[in-house]
């Protein structure tokens, strides 16, 4: 579903149906070029990662930076993260991605949650115009649960794509059916990905922090309303 306020009760249980969110505009426009620009600063050659990198796609780090955390901070992104979540929970990783000219493209599949259904939550920002053409998400609405259940080529053809612009935050639970799909264009179309777990998760998240290149502050913790805990 597309979210452009504050949730209501309706939205709340839209939100818990389909699995996911498309927060239109969210980030403020004032913040896209300090974004664009923590991203292409932050560019590393997949070769210099500590696991393995896709070769089609670039691979940016960039979670130190203030106008990230803020963003991975916004208050209408952290609702819909503890509606999907339903209990308190922390960030745990921010990544930058974009899909080069003829790479990207993926098969549906799965993030997985870790313990227990809906303990992990993906959501990933857009610091440029997406769509079809230059390797935008595709999803499955409502196939998050359950969580282990089979997919196949039914599946394709239920598949949505999203399109949309800079700004815009897709936020979703980590078993939900998606993908990217081919940047065909070779337009730009960079993006942060961030994770979200329960906090029951953090000694977990903190024994292959390294490995994920994660060096931010994890410590905050957020209610199932979105608020510091």
């Amino acid at each position: 579903m597309t979210l452009a306020s504050p949730m209501t009760s309706t939205t709340h249980t839209e939100v818990q149906r389909d699995g996911y969110a498309l927060l239109r505009g969210v980030i403020p426009t004032d913040w896209l070029d300090s974004l664009r620009t923590a991203f292409d600063r932050g560019v590393i050659p997949v070769d210099q990662w500590p696991v393995r990198r896709g070769h089609d796609w670039r691979h940016s780090l960039l979670d130190l930076d203030p106008t990230i955390q803020a963003m991975c901070r916004l208050p209408l992104l952290l609702a819909t993260v503890g509606e999907l979540v339903g209990e308190t929970f922390f960030l745990s990783q921010v990544e930058g991605r974009e899909p080069l000219q003829d790479g990207g493209h993926q098969g549906l599949h799965r993030d997985l949650s870790a313990q227990r259904p809906g303990d992990t939550v993906v959501a990933l920002a857009f610091f440029d115009d997406y769509g079809p053409d230059n390797g935008a998400t595709r999803l499955v609405p409502s196939s998050h649960r359950p969580a282990d259940a089979p997919f196949g080529t039914i599946d394709d053809e239920r598949a949505e794509q999203i399109a949309g612009h800079a700004g815009d935050i897709l936020v979703f639970d980590a078993d939900l059916l998606h993908a990217a799909c081919l940047n065909k264009t070779g337009a730009r179309r960079r993006s942060a990905l961030f994770t979200y777990f329960a906090a029951p998760l953090y000694e977990t998240h903190l024994r292959t922090a390294k490995l994920r290149s994660v060096r931010m502050d994890t410590s905050d913790r957020f209610d199932r309303f979105g608020r510091v805990a």
